[in-house]
């Protein structure tokens, strides 16, 4: 029986501050009804907004010294179902799980029909070539897809295809592919020829995907390899993307990029060239440390989706891929996945906002103080009371992490769930 909110607490919470929403609502409303915007289109945007959760964010995280688990981890994928969709339940705003192999490899049938339980479908599929697992012929301690030996990069290829598999099964559309392969010191691998073994194993991953899906290549500038890594950025990535064919795009995760790159850019050049198949959102201070989605930089996130609307204007069939990607080492992963998803979401609909007409003129003008002013101006204004009406007229919550703590879910699930030790290190 699948773990849900009862629907009498989430009405009883959002009861207690609708006076309060209701006054901001109206006195947002004024505020855009006055600068030309159409509030109803705008709450059907929200409402339509939709970022996948990832299995395994509803879990702790932890550092490469220690991880401390917090009461009621989930003990195996069903539970992780459960706690997404509360997630959903209460934000209306994460219709869809991305499932992790062999960390998630269940009985498809059984995995479909909880879901389906809980409102939920399935995103994109992961494959895992960066751990070894129990009972494998070969390591992966010195790469995978890009592994000195044909028997290694055949073992990885295979159980990229045994995630396609799982995922036909269960109605997803995409594979995502991230490997941990690199190299920690000059000269411990000939680079053209590791990145040309990487090549030729995704040919044969690609060449299996079925007709109606994607294959998604992510890019990430170091760790675990400190020395190259061998899809290290964007540029590397579209090669790739390139090389494999139309099924074949880049996914960009926002923390896997230099303090400084500038990631808007990144996206602007993919989309150019038909290449940006989706994103995993994070936020980040250092390098990739998988932070809550606007924690640190929200403008940087408001400036992405200034860039994906206006691709979404000139491009009918524009459609990126959004998943949260995150590990939530103090604070409950359940509250900062709705928190990030709410965000990305507020910098979906601000985008919005934007005037591109005036944008536009101020450009052609060289106008860079109002162009820039123009941007922050949307960014400025405070869309919450949209997100809050979004999702209050779906059945969700007001105010999703005070109904989440007033429904106690949390010390249900821990009274469950048997607790867990926090011995050992390792970030998963």
């Amino acid at each position: 029986m699948s773990n849900t909110i009862d629907e009498s607490v989430v009405a009883d919470h959002n009861a207690t501050i609708l006076t309060r929403h209701n006054e901001e609502l109206d006195a947002l409303a004024t505020h855009l009804e006055r600068d030309g915007h159409d509030v109803e289109s705008l709450l059907q945007k929200a409402s339509d907004f939709g970022v996948a959760i990832p299995s395994w964010g509803v879990g702790t995280g932890g550092t490469r010294f220690a991880r401390f688990p917090g009461p009621g981890e989930p003990r195996h994928v069903f539970d992780k179902l459960d706690d997404c969709g509360v997630i959903h339940q209460l934000t209306r705003a994460t219709p869809t799980v991305s499932l992790h192999i062999p960390w998630d490899d269940e009985d498809p049938a059984a995995l479909r029909q909880q879901a389906e339980q809980l409102g939920l479908g399935f995103d994109a599929m992961n494959s895992n070539t960066f751990q070894d697992q129990a009972g494998q012929a070969h390591s992966y301690k010195h790469g995978s897809l890009s592994h000195t030996a044909a028997a290694t990069r055949e073992q990885a290829i295979e159980h990229n295809l045994h995630c396609i598999d799982v995922g036909e099964a269960l109605g997803s559309k995409a594979l995502t592919v991230w490997i941990g392969d690199g190299s920690n010191f000059p000269g411990q691998t000939d680079l053209g020829a590791q990145f040309d073994r990487y090549l030729d194993a995704m040919r044969s991953i690609y060449a299996a995907l079925p007709d109606d899906w994607q294959l998604f290549t992510e890019h990430k500038i170091y760790e675990p390899a400190f020395y190259s890594t061998v899809v290290q950025d964007w540029g590397s990535n579209y090669l790739i993307a390139t090389e494999l064919g139309p099924k074949a795009s880049c996914l960009v995760d926002l923390g896997h990029h230099a303090p400084t790159v500038n990631i808007e850019m990144i996206v602007s050049r993919l989309i150019r060239f038909g290449k940006l198949g989706g994103f995993h959102f994070n936020d980040s201070k250092y390098g990739d440390d998988d932070l809550d989605s606007g924690s640190i930089d929200p403008y940087r996130l408001f400036l992405v989706f200034n860039e994906l609307i206006e691709a979404e204007r000139a491009r009918d069939t524009f459609s990126p891929a959004y998943m949260l990607d995150q590990s939530h080492n103090v604070t409950d992963p359940i509250e900062s996945l709705m928190n990030s998803a709410v965000e990305v979401q507020r910098a979906s609909l601000q985008a919005r906002l934007v005037d591109r007409q005036a944008l536009d003129a101020y450009r052609t003008d060289n106008d860079a103080l109002m162009a820039t002013e123009c941007l922050k101006k949307a960014f400025r204004t405070d869309v919450g009371p949209l997100l809050a009406e979004a999702r209050r007229r779906n059945g969700g919550a007001l105010d999703p992490v005070a109904a989440f703590r007033a429904a106690a879910y949390r010390d249900k699930v821990a009274a469950e769930r048997p607790a867990v030790s926090g011995a050992g290190g390792g970030i998963v």
